[in-house]
């Protein structure tokens, strides 16, 4: 079984917002007031220049749209998360912007590298994002992005 997300999640009513301008987006809500906003094809499209690569180093997250989530972070935490699993083996990235700048990551683990004490790096992003996790659970599992395996499923 695989497992890939390329999103944007922030608070419900800020993404619901600022994703009005954006024709190609589509919101799925997660547990804790927050929403995902997965980069689908037709989203990237939208967002990417050619030869846009971002400064951060992320697969799908073109250098225009860092400064959109930069920009947007004025309002309150915003955090862009990567993930790409197949057969347990994979590696996730994520950012979090607050107040125009970038306050955690780009944090990154590794193909077959343990998480660090502090959790994945999604989970480390979603705790930035006021994400509380109860005993036994981390996060990730709190909001529910285990719910689907792919970006696209958020919006099927």
């Amino acid at each position: 079984m695989g497992y890939d997300l390329q999103a944007v999640i922030a608070g419900r009513e800020m993404l619901r917002s600022f994703s009005r301008d954006l024709p190609a987006a589509r919101l799925a809500s997660l547990g804790q007031g927050l929403s995902l906003m997965p980069v689908t094809d037709a989203l990237f499209d939208s967002v990417a220049d050619a030869g846009d690569a971002g400064a951060l180093g992320f697969w799908r997250l073109p250098g225009r749209f860092e400064k959109t989530l930069a920009d947007w972070s004025a309002a309150g935490p915003v955090a862009y998360v990567e993930a790409e699993y197949f057969g347990g083996v994979g590696e996730q990235q994520a950012a979090v912007w607050d107040g125009g700048t970038i306050v955690l990551g780009p944090v990154q683990v590794q193909e077959g590298r343990p998480f660090p004490l502090a959790g994945s790096a999604i989970s480390q992003a979603l705790r930035r994002l006021g994400v509380v996790a109860s005993a036994g659970e981390d996060e990730f599992s709190a909001v529910g992005l285990d719910r689907h395996r792919h970006s696209e499923g958020w919006i099927a």
